[in-house]
């Protein structure tokens, strides 16, 4: 077994063979956006070195910034300690968000 095979079978996925992956920019280090991954999601963004994921309402794996040109250059790749959350940390390119802000996380919420 190798080693991205060996990381792919420690990944501990939901019952419909998801898990949710944070990006996260490598300079600033701000949460870029929220997303979800199969195995095979995780295994090309591994021997692509690109953000790649799976989209829950089209079914289908996607690459950031197929559509848009905003791509993520991954450099590093972490599973948490319980296996079932990854954390993505990426150059990006362009906004992360569809809606063209830097972030996902843009609105105010709550602060204290």
């Amino acid at each position: 077994m190798n080693e991205a095979s060996e990381f792919i079978s420690r990944i501990r996925f939901n019952e419909d063979g998801l898990v949710p992956v944070i990006a996260q920019d490598s300079i600033s280090k701000d949460v870029l956006m929220l997303a979800w991954m199969n195995a095979d999601a995780v295994q090309l963004t591994i021997d692509t070195g690109l953000g790649t994921y799976f989209s829950r309402s089209r079914n289908k794996i996607w690459i950031k910034g197929e559509e848009s040109g905003n791509s993520q250059s991954v450099r590093s790749l972490r599973a948490d300690c319980d296996g079932d959350t990854l954390l993505m940390v990426v150059d990006q390119s362009g906004p992360a968000c569809h809606t063209g802000n830097p972030t996902c996380f843009f609105d105010q919420g709550l602060d204290k």
